[in-house]
């Protein structure tokens, strides 16, 4: 029985629950399970012991099932208090045997307990997404960063901390930024976050979205798909930027730029996606109107300035689920969703399993690929290798049905020649 018994969600009925959901997930997976047939045979992590520290839902524990397959000794803990979905984190623990330290909606103590539990399994390799697991282990377990081979960040968030660590000499094994990888941050950061969050929006709203006045803050790939997916459902978009061309394409993909102060002043909702601090500040929610809605789709929930909205208004309550109304002195009154975290996560099911195929893919593959390169890399962030990335999107193209054209021999000549002109 693993240690730390109390952290685990023993259910057997929402284990049941979790089972069928995981496996309906599974249906979609299709590259994943390409690799997992290739895995059974191969076992490249055949002995390693792997902790993964990630949103759990079904597309998560079909990632753990399949780095079981491959060989690993799996143990799983949340990267966000309320991104757990409790009925799959039983059938990890009930069903699968890959013990899973998450419980949606536990305080930080709980959280970093969590976290504490999984390190205390010795990974060889870490599987992260936000680096809480990464940093934890740096910071307060020196003594067994000897034994880490390398690991993998799924977020842009993450991966930002990492550099981080790199530039300042504090990080001490290799960590691939599975972010950075094409068949990531085009598909599951544009699609899988645009598709998301106005999900999460919606369940938690319930409200129009056609004709609203919808804030996008940040325009980077996730920034780009939630803006694209609002002017699908019929909003007028704005968009806040502070890089000049990111502002540009915005304004060429048809969107109004301006600052955040001016946005504020006319949103009917707000979302931020940028990976920074109190994009939205104190100045930004003094002008709020009346009925404005807040919420966040980067990972951690310091985007908002939360403690500056709670000293501003003299009164705060939930109306409804993942909906905290916040009311100003005189009268206003405006709402954050899922207490300012992801909101995609807090209020929805998180991204579609078929960006998570992607995604998950490039985690399992580059934890592999790690363990291949024992011993041979330095610690640093990596690129994804592009024989992975590029396999990725091959094998999703597969399972598409979608040939791809080939070029001729004449063609490649042509392309590597300088000397053909007009």
């Amino acid at each position: 029985m693993p240690e730390h018994q109390e952290l685990l969600i023993m259910d057997e009925d929402l284990g049941k629950k979790g089972e069928q959901r995981i496996e309906w997930a599974w249906q979609k997976m299709a590259v994943m399970q390409q690799v997992q047939q290739e895995w059974s045979a191969t076992r490249p992590l055949q002995g390693i012991r792997l902790a993964a520290c990630l949103h759990i839902s079904a597309k998560t524990a079909n990632l753990a099932r399949l780095l079981k397959s491959g060989g690993a000794q799996v143990a799983l803990c949340a990267s966000n208090p309320l991104s757990t979905q409790d009925d799959i984190a039983a059938a990890l623990n009930l069903v699968y045997g890959i013990p899973t330290y998450a419980r949606r909606g536990v305080d930080t103590k709980d959280y970093y307990r969590q976290i504490y539990a999984v390190l205390d399994t010795e990974p060889q390799i870490t599987v992260d997404d936000g680096a809480d697991l990464v940093t934890t282990l740096h910071r307060e377990r020196h003594d067994q960063l000897g034994q880490v081979i390398g690991g993998t960040e799924e977020t842009t968030t993450g991966v930002i901390r990492l550099r981080a660590m790199a530039r300042d000499g504090a990080l001490k094994y290799p960590l691939v930024a599975v972010n950075d990888a094409l068949t990531k941050h085009l598909f599951d950061n544009r699609y899988g976050t645009g598709q998301s969050a106005l999900d999460g929006i919606l369940r938690a709203t319930n409200h129009l979205i056609a004709g609203s006045a919808f804030v996008v803050v940040g325009y980077g790939w996730c920034g780009r798909g939630i803006a694209s997916r609002a002017r699908g459902l019929g909003a007028r978009v704005i968009v806040v930027e502070v890089n000049p061309f990111r502002a540009l394409e915005a304004l060429m993909d048809g969107n109004e730029v301006c600052s955040m102060r001016d946005a504020a002043a006319k949103a009917d909702f707000i979302i931020t996606a940028t990976g920074d601090i109190h994009v939205v500040a104190a100045k930004d929610l003094a002008v709020l109107k009346d009925g404005a809605i807040l919420s966040n789709a980067g990972h951690f929930n310091v985007e908002i300035d939360i403690p500056a909205l709670e000293e501003m208004t003299a009164s705060r309550r939930t109306v409804k689920e993942n909906v905290e109304e916040f009311r100003f002195a005189d009268g206003r009154r405006v709402y954050l969703l899922g207490e300012g975290r992801l909101v995609n996560l807090a209020c929805g099911e998180g991204h579609p399993i078929e960006v998570m195929d992607l995604s998950f893919a490039n985690q399992a593959l580059s934890a592999a690929w790690l363990v291949s390169q024992r011993g041979k890399l330095q610690p640093d962030v990596y690129k994804v290798p592009a024989e992975i990335d590029t396999r990725v999107a091959r094998l999703k193209l597969a399972a598409y049905g979608i040939q791809l054209e080939e070029l001729t021999p004449e063609q490649v000549q042509y392309l590597s020649s300088w000397e053909a002109g007009t």
